[in-house]
């Protein structure tokens, strides 16, 4: 370590979720989570199948709120927020890349790049010339005008992975992105993403079960039985 003071950027306290199972019971999946993120800082959560990582990275996403605890990011008690001020909170401040990539089937690489800043109604010509400029960083220029479809599975995360920072978000949020793709294109699009969350010192959180991958981040949470262990 430099000595330099690291600025947290979340910071999950506490935080419980149970999912209802009938009228009567109900499912604990996560059991009291503490973890603090810090600017920068790449996180790998790692843990057996079920164990509750995707619900976890959904709640720090706030894609999901908790049954109890909470999560602050950059200061904000975020789930204090209502839900469109929160949506609003969500698109500017967190990127997010899915183990399927969610690409729309009828709109280009270039504009499901924008597509983030689009709904974050920033000015036209500014979000297609930064979209265009992220498919170059993640050497898909030349793909631009091709539907996903069109592109294979590696090509798709990667436009998956420019997505996620169209609006320069602070906190990066990754469920599996390779989870779906053949030894060549995963470790591609690992080498790219740490590359780039390095050279944009983003917050960047990954779910995974490679062990390999793992051990590149900075901090590793493992789950056990819906704690960190």
């Amino acid at each position: 370590m430099n000595g330099k003071k690291k600025n947290s950027v979340l910071i999950a306290e506490d935080v419980f979720k149970n999912y209802p199972m009938g009228k009567s019971s109900e499912v604990k999946v996560l059991k009291g989570i503490n973890l603090t993120l810090h600017q920068g800082e790449i996180t790998a959560v790692i843990g057996p199948s079920g164990v509750g990582k995707s619900t976890l990275l959904h709640l720090l996403g706030t894609l999901d709120r908790p049954t109890r605890g909470k999560i602050w990011i950059h200061s904000q008690d975020v789930f204090q927020l209502q839900e469109t001020t929160l949506s609003e909170f969500r698109n500017q401040t967190i990127g997010f890349i899915f183990q399927f990539h969610h690409l729309l089937p009828d709109f280009s690489a270039l504009e499901n790049v924008a597509m983030p800043g689009l709904i974050a109604r920033k000015e036209l010509s500014e979000i297609y010339q930064k979209a265009g400029s992220l498919l170059e960083e993640v050497g898909l220029k030349e793909r631009s005008g091709h539907k996903p479809r069109e592109m294979s599975g590696g090509e798709q995360q990667r436009v998956a992975f420019a997505r996620s920072l169209i609006n320069d978000p602070d906190i990066i949020l990754a469920d599996e992105p390779s989870g779906n793709l053949d030894l060549i294109n995963s470790q591609t699009l690992h080498d790219l993403m740490w590359d780039l969350v390095r050279k944009k010192n983003k917050t960047f959180v990954l779910v995974t079960h490679n062990k390999e991958l793992a051990d590149r981040a900075d901090q590793v949470i493992e789950l056990r039985d819906g704690r960190v262990k």
